[in-house]
This record gives C-alpha cells, structure tokens and sequence, in this order.
C-alpha cells in the first residue's frame, strides 16, 4: 500500500497537495488527542481466584506448612501447576523475584565477595540482590536489541563463574549462543525471567536454559500476587538447599514438588534459614491466573503489535526488532531514540505525558521511579561502557496493561508518533 501510494503521489502533482494536505490535517488531528487511561491500573483477580482466597481467610490457615494430613494446599498445588507449566522439576513459590534471585545465589554456592556477572540494562532489584548476598555486580553490555552484549560476556567471562542473566523487560538474546559462552568458561547461569513468564527462545521456555530460573509475581508482572515469586531448577541439591533456606523448617516434605529425602539430609545442617515463604492467600488468587496465562500473553502480544506497527517508519525513531526464535510477551514495548540530545528526550517525554502517554526513560542522570542506570547503583562499583552509554540514554520504556484496549493502543502510538515527530523535526530543521 506504501508503495503503490508513493508512487501515485510521485506521480501526481495536483494530488500530491491534496495529500500534504490530507496528511497535515491527520497530524493536526493527532496532536489534539489526550489519552484518559491509567497506566498502572491492573486487571481485577479473577472471580475464582478471589473465592479460593476467601476459603483460605476463613480457614485461619494461611501459612503455607499449616496443613492437614495429607492436605498439599494451595501453595505446594501452585508448585505442581507451575513446574507442569515450565517443564522444571522442581518448582519453589517464594516471598518475591527479589527472593528468588538472592536465593538461587546462596543455593548455587555464591559467597560475600564472589563477582557475578550480570546486564548493565536491568531494574535495580538485580544488583541489589547480588549486593544482598555480599557478591559484587560485574556488569555487561547492552546491545541496540536490549539484549546483554554476548560480545562484551565472552571477554569478561573469565572475571566470575556465575552469571545472573536478566532477560530485562522480556528481551531474550540468542539462548543458544550464551550458554555456550558460559558453558565453556565454567559460568553457571541463573535467570531472572521478571519479564518472561511465558516467553521461549527457539521454543524453549525462558528460566530452562540455566542452572536456575527465577520469576516474579509482583503486580505489574505476567501474575499479580502483589508481590511474590517462583524458583525453578532440575538440580535436586539447589531445590532442597533453596527450600530450607527458603524457612522449611524441617517440613520439606509438605512442599508441592519434593527432591530425595536423602539430598535434605545431606544440607540441611549446613543451609540457613532466610525466610521467604509464599503463603496460601497469595497461591489462592495465583492459581487461577496461571491457568489463563498463555491468553493473556496472547492478548499483551496483540497490544503490542499494534503500538509497533503506529510507531513504526516514525523519523527519528527505532523499533527494537524482535528475533524470529523468540517468543516474547509484550506486557510493555520499548524503543530508542538513539544520539538524541538530553534535552530533546526530556522534551517527548514531557509532550507525551501532558496528552496522558507515560513514557519512561533509562537515560536520566538521576534515578527516577523505576529507572536506574548501572552507574545509579553506587554500592555496586563499576567502569564507563561508552557502547552501553549511548544506547541506555536513547531507551524509552512504556507498560501495556490488559485494562487497555486495541483502539487505546493505536490512540497511543498516535500521541507518541505524533510528539516524536515534532520534536524531531524541530531538532533538525
């Protein structure tokens, strides 16, 4: 269509007007939008998960190991719907991602001082649990795909032997590649998937590639527990250390998917508690949305695809392109306006947001919400990555909750087209 009508506008003096004109009168049109959505206004639990968490409160029963015989309760059914989910054997239900993440590191033998390898582009909960365990974050590149610098891994793998992969706002790099790399420098790796529950890479689940699979039901997550999380492993010395220090106390046996008897009596006078159960109120209201998870993925993805395709072709701003051997969830939709001044960013952003359009950017100097740069985290020392510089300060970030429909969507990608533009065309006229 494109090209059949550039081609009759080329073509046509007199109607090469009238379609300026038409198209200046569609922008003029597109400027005067304002959206009325709430961007962090989530969809209600559903009905059945609500009634389930109900019972729990009226059973008085809500710590997960207060059971009955051979009651396995809705946290230990979690597990088991979850591992079936994964593919994992074992599946642990923890208090947060956060959790998950520091508790995957104790199990896998991490100790203060340790260095562990992990993305420049991440939310700060990564390196603040690598910081929580005393390990020191080394970080890595970023590409233009938001994806880690396999490049930059492959010449610093010899600097830690584990690496905390953060598949940041549900990028996945190529899988393959990166577990050779690690692989063949004796790195384990373990997965933060806050942003990829759901997601493959060549039809492999994100958390199955590495050692340890962590994720994250926290509100704004592909689940809405408020907080909570998930560790998964096939390892059955990290499932039985991460449940005792998950504060079994000595009830492992109650959980919903068990390593041998043998392996707990193997670590358990050498493993701590670090409590960070999840309970049955929040597996209650879990449950139900893990049974709809791949629609609502489905219904993230539709969203997604149409704020790309209205972004899409404007000037001076790229679309990150996803690989054909990923599967991905768009629950939030990223693009880059690259070698753009400060000023002019903090300009669309503004634009953006008096017509309603949150617009979130990891350029900023100072921490703002969620965003932080790796330089933002002064616990965590860390050199200049010129490279991974200039591709965090063009990344906008922006969430696609379910509570918006498609024709809020195109609304958007309107508003943000139409601010982009303005902007840069102010920059270069």
């Amino acid at each position: 269509m494109r090209k059949r009508l550039s081609g009759f506008v080329n073509g046509c003096g007199a109607d090469t007007k009238r379609f300026d004109r038409a198209a200046r009168t569609a922008q003029n049109m597109a400027m005067s939008e304002i959206f009325k959505g709430n961007f962090t206004q989530q969809e209600p639990i559903p009905d059945e998960g609500i009634e389930a968490a109900l019972e729990v409160m009226r059973s008085g029963r809500l710590h997960r190991y207060n059971l009955v015989g051979d009651e396995v309760g809705e946290t230990g059914l979690l597990e088991r719907e979850f591992a079936t989910y994964t593919g994992a054997r074992y599946v642990l239900a923890v208090a947060s991602g956060g959790y998950a993440m520091a508790t995957a590191m104790r199990a896998v033998g991490v100790t203060p001082g340790d260095k562990v390898l992990t993305n420049a582009f991440t939310l700060a909960p990564v390196p603040g649990a690598i910081a929580s365990v005393g390990a020191v974050p080394v970080f890595v590149g970023v590409t233009e795909s938001l994806t880690i610098d396999l490049e930059d891994l492959a010449a610093k793998a010899g600097e830690a032997k584990v690496l905390m992969l953060s598949h940041m706002r549900g990028h996945l790099c190529d899988m393959e590649r990166l577990m050779e790399i690690c692989e063949g420098a004796g790195i384990t790796v373990i997965e933060d998937c806050a942003h990829t529950m759901g997601a493959a890479w060549k039809g492999k689940p994100s958390g199955r590639w590495g050692l340890v699979g962590c994720y994250s039901t926290q509100t704004y997550k592909h689940m809405n527990s408020g907080e909570g999380g998930f560790l998964v492993t096939d390892d059955d010395e990290i499932a039985a250390r991460a449940t005792i220090l998950s504060g079994s106390y000595m009830l492992y046996g109650r959980n919903g998917t068990v390593p041998p008897a043998e392996v707990f009596e193997r670590v358990k006078y050498e493993t701590p508690n670090v409590s960070g159960r999840m309970d049955h109120l929040r597996a209650a209201i879990l449950r139900p949305q893990l049974a709809k998870l791949d629609a609502q993925c489905a219904a993230w993805n539709d969203r997604y695809a149409v704020v790309e395709e209205g972004l899409r072709g404007t000037p001076g701003l790229q679309v990150v392109e996803r690989p054909e051997a990923e599967t991905f969830v768009g629950s939030s939709i990223q693009f880059l306006l690259l070698d753009w001044e400060d000023s002019a960013i903090g300009e669309v952003v503004s634009r953006c947001l008096k017509r309603g359009v949150e617009l979130k950017w990891f350029g900023g100097a100072e921490p703002v919400g969620f965003t932080s740069r790796y330089d933002s985290w002064r616990y965590a020392p860390s050199e200049r990555m010129p490279k991974s510089d200039r591709i965090l300060r063009g990344i906008l970030d922006m969430r696609l909750p379910l509570t918006f429909s498609l024709e809020d969507c195109a609304q958007i990608a309107r508003i943000i087209r139409g601010e982009v533009g303005a902007v840069y065309q102010g920059q270069t006229a």
